[in-house]
């Protein structure tokens, strides 16, 4: 993908003004969930044809998105034209990009705790995906909070990971997305919003430790962190405004200004939460680095209600896509508010 291009201009594309990416790297298992919402069976043809209604809507995806994160399936996958996925990215000037990692495991000696695996044969991976037209590659790291959750052992040994599988992607020429998700909706998904912001203050600590030691380039990445809010299930539910202020607050003591952009997960946050959260955020302004959007659920939710499997309400369900994608750009630059999502 890169051709040349530096690592360094990739990632200032993929968090553009008014712009952000589209996460569409859910496994088999995950799609499922989402299509047990409307009763659809998950076959090749099913999941084809639900992402090639997201990726053949042309307003959403040449206005608001500036990068789509694939599985294999999805990289290799044609549209029913035959048109391979990557190339109708492409046409809209959207950078493909590629989940690399294989899946979180316990981690033995702990409780509670998980390490991602996928570090075997990377490098011959990740060269595969580049020449099939992948310009940037994401690895998830999960930190789950509970009564013996997280050691400081975990945390280090995903930051560890994250470190070395960013180190690969840069020496393929691929803009690696680290992503260190402290679980808001894992169980008990209780803690407190204070608790939050001490682990995610820890883990990205220690993941910009580890990446420093691995040599990487923090001008040729993004980060793909939490907002720091309270567990799903806390009873103290914080105001947009106190999760915007704890996570700017959190990001400045520990993200370096060199990295270029943040792109938030949405973490069981509800559509308009998400969209919310990371307006106030822009609002606040004086930031070192672009802060947008890398959510999946939340930009796809309304589309595949509407959508319901059925190819008659593909017009309507890209306009639903489009309109979350157009209220997430908004809060991309700090303009989002209520009364435009009620427009709809």
């Amino acid at each position: 993908m890169s051709n040349g291009t530096s690592l360094n201009a990739i990632a200032k594309k993929l968090v553009a003004s008014g712009k952000g990416i589209l996460a569409a790297d859910e496994s088999e298992g995950t799609i499922a969930k989402r299509f047990a919402l409307i009763g659809l069976p998950v076959t090749l043809e099913s999941r084809r044809d639900y992402r090639e209604m997201l990726f053949r809507s042309t307003e959403a995806m040449t206005k608001y998105i500036s990068g789509v994160i694939l599985i294999e399936e999805t990289l290799e996958q044609k549209a029913k034209d035959g048109t391979p996925f990557y190339e109708l990215l492409q046409a809209a000037d959207v950078i493909p990009g590629i989940k690399v990692d294989r899946g979180a495991y316990p981690l033995p000696g702990t409780r509670d705790e998980k390490i991602t695996e996928g570090l075997d044969g990377l490098h011959h991976r990740l060269e595969h995906y580049a020449r099939n037209g992948a310009g940037f590659a994401k690895w998830r790291g999960v930190i789950a909070i509970t009564n013996q959750a997280p050691t400081r052992n975990g945390i280090r040994a995903n930051a560890h990971v994250l470190a070395r599988y960013a180190a690969a992607c840069q020496a393929a020429g691929i803009v690696p997305v680290v992503e260190p998700e402290v679980l808001a909706d894992g169980e008990p998904g209780d803690h407190s919003i204070e608790r939050c912001e001490e682990v995610t203050r820890e883990t990205l600590d220690t993941v910009f430790s580890e990446l420093r030691l691995a040599g990487v380039d923090l001008a040729g990445m993004l980060l793909k962190p939490n907002m720091v809010t309270a567990g799903v299930r806390a009873r103290a539910k914080p105001s947009v405004a106190e999760v915007a202020e704890r996570t700017v607050n959190t990001l400045r003591a520990t993200v370096p200004a060199a990295v270029p952009g943040i792109a938030f997960l949405s973490g069981g946050q509800s559509d308009e939460e998400a969209t919310a959260h990371l307006s106030a955020m822009n609002a606040l302004g004086g930031l070192p680095w672009k802060l947008t959007f890398s959510y999946g659920r939340a930009l796809q939710t309304a589309a595949l209600l509407t959508w319901n499997g059925e190819e008659a309400n593909v017009p309507a369900a890209q306009a639903a896509f489009t309109h979350r994608a157009r209220m997430n750009a908004l809060a991309a630059l700090g303009e989002w508010r209520p009364d435009l999502d009620l427009a709809a």
